[in-house]
């Protein structure tokens, strides 16, 4: 039996209202590293019980497992918008859990993925786009002309929300949260589809001191500095 059998298995067996404690216990947490492996257990098998006592618990752990749970079943409007409210959560874990949500939601149904972060990357809330930009930007889910479009596209979009910015608000958590994922994003949309990507990428004003960060940032990476 895997890993993430064993972890089926072992919810499985479980009360919903069982699955906060157990989810803190095996969270890997306090420490560097949150246990990703059970984020991605709890996002393929919570039912909407299991979903409900984590978001009542409220503890970082189980909402980061409950956001990615939602995020996985994001095909209605009203699901969409409850991944979009925790995409707004302070706590960098949630938000992270909704990311690995969509991702495995872009696995199955790549197509509402699609939708989604196309609607986000304009969202006036910062740390919306960035999740748009970090669900898309996943190699294993731009082997399509049209997903790789996608991810190039968002990424243009959120830059020039980032850049359109005052001066003041850059500074603030969620652009810099932005600004941060577009230090990487770009460079696994341009790998997708170098004869797109390279020519959005080369767009890029480098006069402005945060598109310069984020040119040079994505030029480090080996996936994009071995194709130009």
């Amino acid at each position: 039996m895997s890993t993430s059998q064993a972890l089926h298995a072992e919810l499985h067996a479980l009360a919903p209202e069982q699955w906060p404690e157990f989810l803190t216990a095996r969270s890997g947490l306090p420490g560097p590293r949150a246990n990703l492996t059970l984020v991605d257990a709890v996002a393929r098998i919570a039912d909407r019980s299991a979903i409900d006592a984590l978001l009542r618990d409220g503890g970082e752990y189980p909402m980061m497992c409950a956001a990615a749970a939602i995020a996985r079943q994001a095909t209605t409007p009203t699901s969409a918008a409850q991944a979009r409210t925790l995409a707004t959560d302070e706590r960098w874990r949630v938000r992270e859990g909704v990311v690995i949500g969509l991702q495995l939601l872009g696995d199955e149904s790549p197509d509402v993925l699609i939708g989604i972060v196309h609607a986000w990357a304009d969202d006036p809330d910062l740390y919306v786009q960035r999740v748009a930009a970090a669900a898309i930007c996943e190699p294993r889910l731009l082997r399509s002309g049209t997903a790789a479009g996608s991810a190039i596209d968002v990424c243009r979009r959120t830059t020039r929300h980032l850049i359109a910015l005052p001066r003041e608000r850059r500074a603030e958590p969620a652009a810099r949260n932005l600004r941060q994922a577009l230090g990487y994003c770009w460079s696994i949309a341009v790998a997708a589809d170098p004869e797109r990507g390279l020519a959005a990428f080369r767009e890029l004003s480098t006069d402005d001191p945060d598109v310069a960060w984020i040119v040079k940032e994505n030029l480090r990476k080996k996936r994009l500095s071995s194709i130009i």
